[in-house]
């Protein structure tokens, strides 16, 4: 199959996954008890103040309706206006978004730097002291509440220690470098601002690491048992046959034909990341979509979760797809189907 068809065909399925989404994630949110007049006016609200701001909020008119204006909306750009920040939601993500990229991106990238080794060590010393403790460490991460952990990373390594921040992106009263991708770190290396590249990258530490703990499990199982059915394959007894050193059987042979499992949990662990940010962002008060997520739930703010939901709809699939291309590149038998 051609990789362009592919991509195009993916990109045209998306269209209805996302209006399923949509039509989900609407239902779901106008089904929550609350109203979001009384939460805007306040307690001391009029019954006349009230019924205003309702009808004026389109929130009289039945769910069909209020769903169909909400999708004509989106077709012209337009997520609707957040009840929260009282601005476009559309303005909100572009603002909020770059925040949980990094704090995902740093996650993915601890993943990929401890998950994949220790998956390869676990495997290639099967049934030993270090098989032993990498099952105990991937275990421990995935059983792991992501809020418990993090509280825990606070107090030891910034209450007790006070080795490193705990909240926010920067240290206080540090301005954030010139504004490129809305990613500190990122931005402070291509303006050369490297105190604040080294504030932003320590205040990643923390929540990344808590963010990455569950996928560093995930990866790690899936790399063992990857490797271990590889392992155990002809051509890699004969590899050995002819003398071939272990790191080259490991990394040469074993890990490319057990790579494609973790390329498809990886691309997993990305959503898992992005939607596990909403408790990470809360606990080290990080101001990205998480943060912005809860406000918007606890405000009954329809608009900004619908437009959270959907973004981090779009970047799943986006990164899925991706995933899936990776294969043609990876497994030559597949660019002949």
């Amino acid at each position: 199959m051609d990789v362009l068809k592919f991509v195009a065909k993916r990109l045209l399925l998306m269209i209805p996954i996302l209006i399923g989404i949509s039509m989900l994630t609407f239902a779901i949110s106008n089904t929550i008890p609350g109203d979001p007049a009384r939460l805007i006016l306040g307690p001391k609200a009029t019954p006349e103040g009230l019924e205003s701001l309702r009808e004026k909020m389109g929130l009289n008119d039945p769910l069909y309706i209020q769903y169909g204006r909400y999708m004509v909306g989106i077709t012209h750009g337009d997520l609707g206006e957040s009840t929260y920040s009282q601005g476009p939601v559309s303005s909100d993500l572009i603002r909020y978004s770059p925040a949980t990229f990094e704090l995902t991106l740093f996650a993915m990238m601890i993943t990929l730097l401890i998950g994949i080794p220790f998956g390869i060590i676990s495997a290639s010393k099967k049934d030993r002291m270090a098989d032993h403790f990498t099952r105990l460490f991937s275990l421990l991460g995935v059983a792991m509440p992501a809020f418990w952990l993090g509280l825990l990373f606070l107090l030891l390594f910034y209450l007790k220690l006070g080795i490193l921040p705990g909240s926010g992106r920067l240290d206080s009263g540090m301005s954030p470098p010139h504004h490129i991708t809305g990613m500190y770190t990122i931005d402070a290396l291509l303006t050369g601002n490297w105190t604040v590249l080294l504030s932003a990258s320590m205040h990643l530490i923390l929540p990344g690491i808590t963010l990455a703990a569950v996928t560093i499990g995930m990866i790690t199982r899936m790399t063992r048992s990857s490797m271990l059915e590889v392992l155990q394959s002809d051509y890699v007894r004969t590899a050995h046959a002819k003398g071939a050193s272990e790191n080259r059987v490991l990394y040469g042979h074993a890990l490319r034909n057990g790579v494609m499992p973790v390329i498809t949990l990886l691309g997993m662990a990305f959503g898992h990341a992005l939607g596990g940010s909403v408790l990470v962002e809360s606990v080290f008060s990080w101001p990205g979509l998480g943060k912005y997520a809860v406000n918007a739930i606890t405000y009954l703010d329809f608009p900004a979760v619908m437009g959270v939901t959907l973004l981090i709809a779009v970047m799943f699939i986006l990164v899925n797809l991706i995933v899936d291309t990776l294969y043609f590149f990876i497994d030559p038998r597949l660019k002949h189907n």
